[in-house]
């Protein structure tokens, strides 16, 4: 391993280091009550140093909204593309698409839905706001032209496409949120993936033309 590839390396942990210390304090403390000075704590940095890498605390949570809706973008993409799947086996493939966005980065994800929920997006800097949307936009589109498709094929009833991913997306938030509260009285319980699928599933089961009523995805 050259010089430089061993500087890069260390650069991405370090840029790691401070994103995990960051997702656990907007997580304990919430977003408006942590500081950069707290994060550098946490991370056993300086907060000179949590600054070249974030140019502020917007930027810093932006990076985990960006990353985690980036591999959903990325899922749903790969989903859109194949054509030799139907309609209907694109929309199974979402509702995985979802589940394994959680499972990619479950801290991330939740402080996304905590945010959606007050006010704090509302007080990020434009340009950092406009990134997130934009990423997020995508997915919401795919996810729409998926329900499109299989409207155009007479497999799902007439219906905005967008609307219907709003839907989906809400569906997702709420399970998520819902079955985090619930593992928080019981820690041994987790219901998470039976529950959103069965709720995706009812979902899919009310958008399909009738004598197209079949188990998406299985």
């Amino acid at each position: 391993m050259s010089i430089q590839d061993r500087k890069e390396r260390e650069k991405e942990m370090r840029r790691k280091q401070i994103q995990a210390a960051a997702k656990q304090l907007f997580m304990e403390k919430g977003y408006r009550a942590t500081s950069i000075e707290d994060i550098a704590k946490l991370a056993e940095l300086s907060p000179a140093t949590i600054y070249l890498y974030f140019n502020s605390k917007d930027e810093l949570y932006a990076s985990l909204n960006r990353e985690t809706l980036q591999f959903l973008v990325r899922e749903l993409e790969k989903i859109k593309r194949d054509r030799s799947l139907l309609p209907e086996e694109k929309l199974g493939l979402v509702k995985e698409a979802l589940y394994q966005t959680y499972l990619y980065d479950p801290l991330s994800l939740r402080i996304i839905f905590y945010l959606q929920l007050d006010d704090t997006l509302l007080n990020l800097d434009k340009e950092v706001l406009e990134t997130m949307n934009k990423v997020g936009r995508q997915g919401l589109t795919l996810m729409a032209e998926i329900f499109e498709e299989g409207v155009a094929a007479g497999k799902f009833i007439p219906g905005q496409g967008m609307l219907h991913a709003d839907i989906m997306w809400a569906i997702f938030a709420g399970v998520v949120m819902w079955e985090e509260a619930k593992t928080k009285m019981n820690p041994n319980k987790d219901f998470l993936k039976p529950t959103l699928f069965e709720a995706f599933d009812l979902f899919c089961r009310g958008l399909a033309r009738e004598g197209n009523r079949t188990d998406p995805g299985g």
